[in-house]
């Protein structure tokens, strides 16, 4: 959520910079999570002072150009060449001193530097209001009516201070909040100030007869519903600051009327819709829910069928709009609109959480909807709205405003127990402190007796409805910070953790693959039906109920796809070398026993691509290979201290070839060159690598013990033999064969060479293999090497069909 700075001003007074406010919000639960200034004109007309021309000649070569010196305050006169045909000797004017960037109104940006133009040197540039951005005119430059010192920054003269946006992490209980007015209520509670409502005092009917009748005939999923006729409104462009107010919040500018309606949502958290009354078939709004089937035509223009369940807002001939949802595209205020309705509504949160999740919208009324909000704002907000539709728009307000409110929403009674809030707190505050609290939140006493409170809570706080919610509410202004550590705590006190704790692992493993020269990256568990399809395994995909759209409708089965996809976008971007992790999850659905079972899977993915290292003097760049990502498996093994593997060839669908490693009979990590079919069909343009870890299974298998050994104190002995082999035998088979053969003395087995070529048949290559030997009691004499390596070559001739090159 985004809130204005300036704005938030209007609503309380505080002292505050930005980035003090953001702490004190954070302190009382409200997150900030970033603040960003908006300058209220592009560049902040930086660089851009009061000037005042002293002189003015005409240019001697060119007739249409004058040449200017103007005082802007400094040491020496500016000589400024100027086209413009009212510059005069006088004038206050506005300098864009050498070095300032222009923001025009239309056209690139351009930045002002010294130059020569028909042969006189020009330092600076005289401004007309569209090229700096302030307007379209381009009739002269503009002239000021200022005593502002001359240099001062031209921002001074328009009053055009910076606004700073606030964007704050609201949790799910915290609808109140969900607004500049629920903001300036958390400030009130932790100061002496007061929230300043807008002024509707002077709101009252018109004469104008009313023409639309208003009907509520569902009035559980719609307790209150106000409406207001105005007429002869004019549908205009917004003015400046209600175009830049919507900007700094992330919100388009459409037109004065619904500016107004996205305005007032924001800043007193009342979603409100404007309907064209000429488009009110019947002259009648009635709310309820339509027949199933019926269809709707929405703003996007999308057709959708309703359910006899989905509350609208009708006319005579059918629903116009989706209550509290989404409007539709045939009654909404237009550029000919004159005549409009307004409905300003408490909705039932629970019909519109299922209409919005059944229809797969969320706006920023459905946002507020469905979490609750204030059933006593309507009327003053209706009230607001039509103040600045007046202000904006014009018009005459006809002369019915209709509130049908048949059960009005009281507030909540809660009973408090003082001891309990001393429970639970930890610290006695007292009974006075905790009622000025209270009264701060506008939660009120109702009557008081001996340890006991009995309060009354708005409706507007839906999250609190219980005694521990009140005592929750106490702490969060009292502070946390300020309730002292209990005397039966140790202040030395340490948590003990799993050895085997997830979190802390992944923390260990992130740290070293960062220091490998990966980042990480992080994405969506909902994918595409395409990022599953290759798998083809339809059958055990989990697909959402209610998908945010139809693109992200299935949970990942893999994931490979979402690597690719960050490659595929890092590429697009000119960063083609790349090495990416991500810890994630997937999802399988499965049957068993006649019933669904779905399983989540933690998971480890690893991508790269592009080169390894980068050309220098020293050397050319190469490009990454399998045996890279093979090393980079194996560093993580060797960080779980996982060394007890089985090696089979991979049959995975994902990789054009590869590995697996097997422990317990389960696939712990599969890798290997991704099948060019699916770098394809990511539009991935290079080669991709990618290894998937179970990591769970890798968590189980983690030891952190670390075993000691002796620095051995006799020599090693490396020997080595050429091995002809049928092309299906691989490596590890070699090795496994050479272990159980020799379990004392052997103690590495490594591949250094592989040939396959003209002296060999086709089906068949060699291996160059080297073994080191060593014995931890004594050194080894040439007849146990011998006999150690005899055994070696049996081994290998009768288990593997090997022939010993000599």
């Amino acid at each position: 959520m985004k809130i204005s700075y300036n704005q938030l001003k209007t609503l309380i007074d505080f002292d505050h910079n930005p980035q003090k406010l953001g702490e004190i919000l954070t302190d009382t639960g409200l997150e900030v999570e970033a603040i960003e200034k908006v300058d209220a004109v592009k560049g902040g007309l930086e660089g851009l002072v009061v000037g005042h021309v002293v002189s003015c000649e005409k240019h001697p070569d060119a007739d249409k150009l004058n040449l200017t010196k103007v005082d802007v305050g400094g040491e020496a006169l500016l000589e400024i060449v100027c086209g413009a045909p009212n510059v005069a000797v006088g004038q206050k004017v506005i300098v864009a001193l050498v070095g300032a960037t222009l923001y025009p109104t239309s056209g690139e940006a351009f930045t002002i530097k010294k130059s020569k133009i028909r042969g006189a040197i020009s330092e600076g540039m005289l401004c007309a209001e569209d090229e700096i951005g302030l307007g379209q005119s381009h009739a002269g430059i503009l002239v000021l009516d200022t005593d502002l010192p001359l240099g001062s920054p031209i921002a001074k003269y328009f009053n055009l201070e910076p606004d700073y946006v606030i964007e704050i992490g609201l949790t799910p209980n915290r609808a109140d909040a969900a607004s500049h007015l629920g903001v300036a209520r958390d400030i009130k509670a932790v100061s002496d100030s007061s929230v300043k409502m807008p002024d509707v005092s002077g709101f009252s009917l018109g004469n104008s007869a009313a023409t639309i009748d208003l009907v509520v005939e569902d009035v559980i999923a719609c307790p209150r519903f106000c409406g207001l006729e105005i007429q002869n409104v004019e549908v205009k462009e917004s003015p400046e600051w209600l175009k830049r107010f919507l900007n700094t919040i992330g919100v388009n500018s459409i037109n004065n009327i619904v500016d107004i309606t996205n305005y007032v949502c924001h800043y007193l958290g009342q979603p409100m819709h404007i309907f064209d009354a000429d488009a009110i078939a019947g002259q009648k709004v009635i709310v309820k829910c339509p027949e199933a089937g019926t269809e709707l035509i929405t703003l996007d223009g999308t057709a959708r069928k309703l359910s006899g369940t989905d509350l609208a807002i009708c006319n005579a001939d059918g629903p116009m709009a989706i209550a509290g949802v989404f409007g539709g595209l045939n009654s909404g205020v237009k550029a000919t609109t004159k005549n409009i309705f307004l409905e300003v509504a408490y909705f039932n949160p629970v019909s519109i959480r299922k209409t919005a999740s059944k229809h797969g919208l969320k706006t920023d009324a459905s946002f507020r909807y469905e979490r609750g909000t204030d059933p006593n704002l309507p009327p003053f907000a209706i009230k607001f709205a039509t103040k600045l539709i007046l202000d904006l728009a014009g018009g005459q307000v006809s002369d019915k405003m209709f509130d049908i409110y048949p059960a009005p929403i009281s507030n909540f009674e809660i009973d408090l127990k003082i001891k309990n809030i001393d429970r639970l707190l930890g610290k006695k505050l007292g009974e006075e402190l905790i009622i000025s609290i209270l009264e701060k939140l506008d939660i009120q006493l109702i009557s008081k007796s001996e340890g006991q409170l009995k309060v009354s809570v708005p409706p507007y706080r839906v999250d609190v409805t219980r005694e521990a919610d009140v005592v929750e509410e106490i702490l969060r202004i009292y502070g946390f910070e300020n309730i002292e550590l209990s005397d039966s705590l140790s202040s030395d006190f340490i948590a003990e953790f799993p050895e085997k704790d997830p979190e802390t692992l992944k923390n260990k493993l992130s740290d070293a693959l960062a220091a490998m020269g990966f980042n990480e990256i992080q994405s969506l568990s909902i994918v595409k039906p395409s990022d599953n399809g290759w798998l083809d395994q339809a059958d055990s995909v989990v697909k959402l109920l209610n998908p945010l759209s139809e693109e992200l409708s299935e949970m990942r089965q893999s994931l490979l796809f979402s690597g690719l996809n960050a490659l595929v976008y890092n590429i697009n971007r000119r960063n083609k070398d790349l090495k990416f992790f991500e810890f994630g999850r997937t999802y399988i659905k499965n049957i068993v026993d006649g019933q669904t079972k779905i399983k989540e899977n933690r998971v480890l993915g690893v991508w790269m691509s592009g080169n390894i290292s980068s050309e220098s003097w020293m050397q050319n760049s190469s490009a990454v290979s399998y045996h890279n990502l093979f090393q980079t498996v194996s560093q993580i093994l060797a960080l779980m201290k996982i060394k007890k593997l089985d090696t089979n060839e991979t049959s995975n669908q994902a990789f054009a070839y590869g590995l697996e490693h097997i422990v317990r009979n389960k696939v712990l990590v599969k890798f290997g060159l991704v099948n060019p079919s699916l770098t394809a069909k990511a539009d991935l343009k290079q080669v991709a690598y990618y290894a998937e870890f179970d990591w769970d299974l890798l968590c189980k298998l983690y030891s952190s013990e670390n075993k000691f050994v002796e620095i051995p104190k006799y020599p090693e002995v490396r020997r080595d033999l050429s091995l002809v082999l049928n092309k299906s035998v691989k490596f590890d088979q070699i090795k496994k064969v050479a272990f159980n053969v020799e379990k004392k003395l052997l103690k590495s087995v490594n591949v250094f060479d592989v040939y396959q070529g003209e002296k060999l048949p086709d089906d068949q290559k060699s291996y160059s293999v080297s073994f080191i030997l060593q014995d931890e009691e004594k050194t080894l004499n040439d007849q146990q090497i011998d006999k150690t390596m005899q055994k070696l070559m049996g081994a290998f001739e009768n288990e593997v069909g090997a022939i010993i090159r000599k």
